[in-house]
């Protein structure tokens, strides 16, 4: 099974994440099957960048977000046009 979860970067408390789509046996920074976007907590406004139509063609093929994955691509308006999109058929 595909999850689309994040991958983790940077220092030792400076974390930096990457947006991926990854088997869900493979750990947590382990193989990834492709990357989609980047999170950085840090930063004053929590910047996230996405390719919008990846993470749509991914959550259309079948991945599951993990929570924190799900609430990102809900403040990015991802989920909400993927379920127009799912309802639409």
């Amino acid at each position: 099974m595909v999850k689309l979860r994040l991958k983790r970067m940077g220092k030792k408390g400076r974390p930096f994440y990457r947006i991926v789509a990854a088997d869900s046996r493979s750990p947590r920074d382990g193989r990834i099957i492709e990357e989609i976007g980047t999170y950085n907590p840090i930063a004053k406004e929590n910047q996230v960048t996405l390719d919008k139509e990846c993470a749509m063609k991914w959550l259309n093929n079948g991945a599951k977000p993990s929570d924190t994955v799900r609430s990102i691509l809900s403040k990015e308006g991802v989920m909400k046009s993927f379920h127009e999109a799912k309802m639409g058929k």
